[in-house]
């Protein structure tokens, strides 16, 4: 018995040692996913503004960025380097459903946010797995398309009440996304100490515009989502680029749109600030 009680606490002790060593090496990811997440928001901003400002370009969404990317000169490397960022981040998001790092709780709020940090986990880890396709040479990257995803859904059963319920989801958190620009709770999370003055000033204001605009972004999808339900037609699902353009075609769209990408670009910068001052609580991962 004593043998295998000296087993079992030398297992905890390699299992809390694994843990001890990885925890550097999972906020460093952490925070490269972060700046990754940035620097996407910013080049999908760039580009709408590019559409909405009349200098050329389209509006497109994250693996239109990544297509984007992989034509340009050193594409393969940038692309990789994307890849390794948007894998972290998906890493990140999965240890923050599971394990709690921020100290949500349990509560049904709290667990609503849980999951979808686990959506946002297979999200992003499914554009990883894209802009790994890319650099193999997969023009698709392996990826669906919004109304792909829509169509298995409605072709379930209960599919039509499944797709609204996803896109009820997702306006909600449209209106989640505005209320905490309005209420600024992301300031919670970051190290404000550590900032100087001016420094919290710009990134509260990149913080509240750029949320802003994602919450925008984040209401069209969801609305389309409820359309395509109501309809039963997955052609009018709208991923990002697609509300993007969306925007684009309605009265004064140049102007709508414009301000949205120019919320965008302010949100990939605020990414770039959380990448260096959000608290990242690894010794609760085990």
């Amino acid at each position: 018995m004593s043998s295998k009680g000296d087993l079992s606490e030398d297992a905890k002790l390699r299992a809390k040692n694994a843990a001890n060593d990885a925890r550097p090496w999972m906020e460093r990811l952490a925070r490269l996913g972060y700046a990754t997440e940035g620097a996407m928001y910013t080049l999908i901003g760039l580009l709408a503004a590019g559409v909405a400002f009349g200098t050329g370009g389209r509006a497109t969404g994250q693996r239109g960025a990544l297509e984007i990317v992989a034509g340009s000169p050193f594409g393969d490397v940038l692309v990789g380097l994307l890849a390794l960022g948007l894998l972290g981040y998906a890493l990140w998001r999965g240890v923050q459903a599971i394990a709690d790092p921020d100290g949500e709780g349990t509560e049904v709020k709290a667990l609503g946010k849980r999951i979808g940090y686990g959506v946002s986990a297979l999200v992003y880890a499914g554009l990883a797995f894209s802009a790994g396709g890319l650099i193999l040479g997969s023009a698709s990257g392996g990826g669906k398309t919004p109304d792909d995803w829509t169509a298995l859904l409605l072709s379930w059963p209960l599919g039509q009440v499944l797709v609204a319920g996803v896109g009820i989801a997702v306006a909600c958190v449209g209106l989640r996304e505005l209320y905490q620009a309005y209420k600024t709770g992301f300031l919670a999370y970051l190290k404000l100490d550590e900032m100087g003055e001016r420094v919290r000033k710009w990134t509260e204001r990149w913080g509240r515009l750029g949320i802003a605009a994602r919450g925008i972004v984040f209401g069209v999808v969801g609305t389309f989502l409820i359309r395509a339900a109501l309809e039963y037609d997955p052609q009018e699902t709208r991923g990002l680029g697609g509300a993007l353009q969306t925007l684009a075609e309605q009265p004064s769209g140049p102007w709508l749109l414009g301000a949205v990408a120019l919320g965008l670009i302010a949100y990939g910068v605020f990414m770039l600030s959380v990448a260096r001052y959000r608290h990242i609580n690894t010794s609760s991962v085990q």
